[in-house]
């Protein structure tokens, strides 16, 4: 008798996580998914109530699966152990849990391209270390770096995007820097042929929409303008004001106990000079997948 088509998910009710929820059960995969809220599920979708640290929780979620998912993580925080304690010590619980139930899924990591730059941030930092127990566990392991990721639901990115359909640009870092974009939709495509592959796919892989040479501020302004004809201006921050501005943050964040997302090392990570990935090493583990949705196709959507 094959396998069922279950699926453990962590991070589902997240961003990414949310779009690959909808796409596996329209899919006919079952998905068991962790949630801290409790919620009702169905035969295509089961909630586990836990969390990260919930090893009861964990060995429920990932019970008889045939492959694991890992999409959860913190964006924001006020210093590395914050950081640590979800995206490391969390990854680590997970695969415990996996491997005291002997038990053999696929294991996918959704990291960061952030983890290529380590010593950029707290949050590069953690993602890179939140690698490293996957890479030397037994399982078959894959992991996605994938660059700055947009569309439906997407809270980060899109404040940027309205602020340039209002015509300007705000610029941390210079205007020739590189960066890549990717569309969720084809990330979660991606995400869907692994869980396809019957082999296993070993590696650690970049992913981005595939644009040569990725974007930098000075285009992103041009394809705006050409979108919705109209100027849209780049508007430099000065390093001194966009430092002062994350370090009064950070402090207020310590001081009031919130997670704060503009800190030093976020300022490091905006005014890194290539974020830009290639794709290539993923495509030929994964043959039929190609990033097929360009930001120029979709900016107006997105808004």
């Amino acid at each position: 008798m094959a396998k069922p088509k279950l699926v453990a998910l962590t991070g589902a009710t997240g961003f990414i996580g949310h779009a690959l929820v909808n796409t596996l059960v329209e899919k006919g995969w079952t998905v068991r998914a962790l949630t801290r809220k409790s919620r009702t599920g169905n035969e295509s979708i089961q909630w586990v109530q836990g969390d990260l640290d919930d090893t009861t929780a964990l060995h429920q979620l990932v019970q008889d699966s045939t492959a694991v998912i890992h999409c959860a993580g913190a964006v924001r925080g006020s210093s590395y152990k914050a950081f640590e304690h979800t995206n490391v010590d969390g990854t680590k619980h997970l695969l415990n849990a996996i491997t005291t139930q002997n038990i053999s899924p696929k294991f996918l990591l959704i990291s960061s391209l952030a983890a290529r730059e380590p010593e950029l941030s707290w949050y590069a930092k953690s993602k890179y270390m939140a690698e490293q127990p996957v890479v030397s566990s037994q399982l078959p392991w894959t992991i996605f770096r994938p660059t700055a990721v947009y569309g439906p639901g997407d809270k980060e990115i899109k404040p940027l995007f309205q602020t340039m359909q209002k015509g300007f640009l705000p610029v941390v870092g210079k205007l020739d820097n590189r960066f890549g974009l990717i569309h969720v939709n084809d990330l979660v495509t991606a995400i869907q042929q692994w869980l396809m592959t019957e082999q296993p796919i070993n590696g650690t892989f970049e992913i981005d929409d595939g644009l040569p040479g990725g974007y930098s501020f000075n285009s992103l302004a041009h394809l705006a303008q050409e979108i919705w004809q109209q100027p849209v201006r780049c508007i430099t921050i000065p390093n001194s004001l966009i430092r002062g501005i994350a370090s009064i943050n950070l402090f207020l964040a310590r001081l009031l106990r919130y997670s704060p997302m503009l800190t030093p090392g976020k300022v490091n990570e905006l005014q890194h000079d290539d974020w830009v990935c290639d794709n290539t090493p993923l495509i030929q583990a994964l043959p039929t997948w190609r990033p097929s949705i360009r930001l120029h196709d979709s900016l107006s959507q997105v808004i």
